[in-house]
């Protein structure tokens, strides 16, 4: 019998996907998540999540692996997980008193087809000063989130409004996740 897998350490992903009532396996993936230039930000985060999908299906290829990655974008700048203070203050200042791209990639895998799409949600900041910003940045929240924030978390303060799927923000697309591994399984 097919297992479904999660192809991810992502704590966020798992407890989406255990919203949608499926029984599956966490399997973590080791794969190097650097922005690749020559590639558009919708096709880079398919790209990254068919690489974690497929680095798990290597060793489970009976099953049906999803992989998933996450960037947002400003100004046609991908802004990937921060890796200090710095980074993430400078991550939200280049993010307040505007949108922003938050774009999710998913990738379905098994013996019998492949499924790869993207979802795109536009998220509004409001105006942040910058004491809050500096606040904000000596919290654990922004260091495992790419653009440095949840929008679940202590930055939801900071979002005026959205377009789009909510839990694309999250890390996953629920209803085409949900459409697609039911096909599939």
């Amino acid at each position: 019998m097919k297992k479904l897998i999660l192809a991810s350490k992502s704590p966020r992903r798992k407890e989406l996907l255990e919203l949608l009532g499926f029984d599956f396996e966490v399997v973590s993936s080791d794969v190097n998540e650097s922005a690749s230039d020559n590639l558009s930000p919708e096709e880079l985060v398919k790209t990254l999540a068919y690489q974690k999908a497929l680095a798990v299906y290597k060793t489970h290829p009976d099953d049906l692996i999803l992989g998933s990655d996450t960037i947002v974008v400003v100004d046609n700048e991908i802004l990937g997980k921060p890796k200090n203070q710095q980074e993430a203050k400078e991550m939200i200042l280049k993010m307040k008193n505007r949108e922003h791209q938050v774009i999710t990639g998913v990738a379905l895998l098994s013996k019998e087809e492949n499924v790869i799409f993207s979802n795109t949600s536009i998220v509004h900041f409001n105006d942040i000063e910058e004491e809050e910003i500096d606040k904000y940045v000596t919290t654990s929240e922004p260091y495992d989130k790419a653009g440095g924030y949840a929008i679940q978390g202590w930055a939801a303060r900071y979002i005026s409004a959205i377009e789009g799927n909510y839990y694309t923000i999250m890390g996953l697309p629920l209803d085409k996740v949900f459409a697609s591994v039911n096909k599939m399984l």
